[in-house]
């Protein structure tokens, strides 16, 4: 039941990335031209998953979901260096690309091999995250002589 709810979820939101033109690159690279020529309609696919998602996080609280345990936890609000330096990431090759990882996925069939390449350097950066991360941290320690 688990696998069939995931496929059909993961569907309706590939379709609704697709719809919404997330999975188009100069749509998205228009919407981050702020300075230049800005197309605001993805304000609109912003409003509609940050509005829901809002709303989720209340109706969850003391239910259990249908297929799991629990419900994850809301992200707590800290902002340090793994959110600024993730965040940057994040921003430098939606904005270079215009594809984020949601619909860069549901833009393999139609995307070509800037597409593909995009993918492989995308699950290739999420494979090293926990490395770098490691390295950012020992760097971080205090010295002791």
């Amino acid at each position: 039941m688990y696998a069939i709810s995931s496929f059909f979820v993961g569907s309706l939101f590939g379709i609704g990335l697709l719809i919404s033109g997330m999975t188009d690159t100069t749509k998205v690279q228009g919407w981050l031209d702020v300075f230049g020529d800005w197309d605001p309609t993805l304000a609109f696919v912003m409003g509609g998953a940050i509005i829901p998602m809002a709303i989720a996080w209340q109706l969850t609280r003391g239910r259990k979901p249908l297929l799991a345990e629990d419900f994850p936890e809301a992200p707590k609000p800290e902002i340090g260096r793994n959110l600024v330096i993730g965040s940057t990431l994040f921003g430098m090759g939606w904005g270079l690309a215009g594809l984020c990882p949601g619909p860069s996925i549901a833009a393999l069939s139609f995307s070509g091999p800037g597409g593909v390449a995009f993918v492989v350097a995308m699950i290739a950066g999420m494979l090293l995250a926990p490395t770098l991360k490691k390295q950012l941290d020992r760097s971080q320690r205090p010295a002791y002589s």
